[in-house]
């Protein structure tokens, strides 16, 4: 695997610092009692990292992405969290996923202490029942914030084996399992009444993430979900908001084919339509960079294309890599309207996809 330019801090082997970095099952992965492997999930596409890969991380990129570090490392709020507002769970929990897309773990790194802060914060507001949200903030989609904690979670429990963060872990992943709805799907909230595909993709990429940390996840909860993410598609590839009905967009769509790959869907018509549906929306075409989804749509298109491979990737990186520099402030930041921790933390994720340190990025 190629190492990234100017590496600031001295990483350990992939395999030590990221044991649940395979999206594979592995007959050395723990799972709970009673349960046998490939009984959730199926089996991960395997591949090696592009050649092309080595220089798509360019010199200028590299610099852009230490500067946004270290900006997104000082910043914060007392109790931990980034960001303001009534969506501190996702954005402090994408700051963690950010920071430790360069290589730093908790307590270990440049940026590990910062790490520590965002984690404990997140273990702090996991209630009882294992839900991940801030009593009072208002934020009218909790389980969005929800989905990208456990993510969060299942990342830091790989690398640490806290038993303190198991025992959160898994009150929200269970509480993922209990709250699917009878189509397949998850919605704002955490009961089992509609579902919209932007949540959805949320809680299967953090189940995903459980599994491989060792966590046991129904195989009926992942077909479910595989069933409604395909009835959510469009016959232009693209995918709608509800399986009631609705237009493609970029956003949904790449959260769509991203859906499909975590739940171990590969070579599909589904995923070959919805990746030719996104690539009509690539960079610096059809989907304007100032539109208020921006980030979260690229967050997931370059998953998609990153598992994907190929051209697919070779087309698309050098293109966001690019608009992304075009677009950092003086700081290092990026701005969005969501706060300019929001965008750093997703300028950060899709720019360091190549160094493939997070099991997300894992093809």
């Amino acid at each position: 695997m190629p190492a990234r330019p100017s590496s600031r801090w001295p990483l350990v082997s992939l395999a030590l610092a990221f044991p649940f970095l395979a999206l594979a099952p592995s007959t050395g992965r723990s799972q709970e009692p009673g349960q046998g492997q490939g009984a959730d999930f199926r089996e991960a596409r395997r591949g090696d990292v592009p050649e092309s890969v080595a220089g798509q991380i360019t010199p200028e990129t590299d610099r852009a992405i230490q500067v946004a570090l270290d900006w997104l490392g000082r910043q914060g709020n007392s109790d931990g969290s980034f960001g303001r507002g009534d969506v501190p769970i996702a954005v402090t929990s994408l700051g963690g996923l950010a920071l430790m897309s360069s290589g730093s773990t908790p307590g270990r790194g440049p940026h590990g202490p910062r790490i520590d802060q965002a984690l404990q914060y997140i273990l702090d507001n996991t209630g009882p029942s294992g839900f991940i949200n801030v009593a009072g903030a208002g934020s009218q989609g909790p389980m969005y914030g929800h989905g990208f904690a456990t993510l969060f979670l299942a990342e830091a429990y790989g690398m640490t084996r806290r038993p303190e963060i198991r025992d959160k872990l898994e009150k929200a992943v269970r509480l993922i399992i209990d709250t699917q709805n009878q189509e397949g799907g998850w919605r704002y909230q955490p009961v089992r009444r509609d579902a919209d595909l932007s949540v959805t993709i949320c809680q299967i990429n953090a189940l995903r993430a459980a599994r491989n940390a060792g966590l046991f996840v129904p195989r009926e909860t992942v077909d479910a979900c595989i069933k409604y993410v395909k009835l959510s598609q469009n016959p232009d590839g693209g995918f709608r908001y509800q399986v009631r009905g609705g237009p493609s967009a970029f956003p949904r769509s790449a959260a769509g084919v991203v859906a499909l790959f975590s739940a171990g869907e590969y070579e599909t018509k589904e995923v070959d339509n919805g990746i030719a549906y996104l690539h009509q929306s690539a960079p610096g075409r059809r989907f304007p960079s100032r539109d208020r989804y921006f980030f979260y749509g690229h967050y997931y298109a370059i998953q998609a294309m990153w598992v994907r491979g190929g051209d697919d990737w070779d087309r698309w990186f050098p293109a966001i890599r690019d608009d992304l520099l075009a677009r950092q402030n003086a700081d290092g930041s990026w701005s969005d309207d969501y706060g300019s921790e929001f965008g750093t933390a997703m300028a950060l994720i899709i720019l360091q996809v190549p160094n493939s340190y997070l099991p997300i990025f894992q093809r």
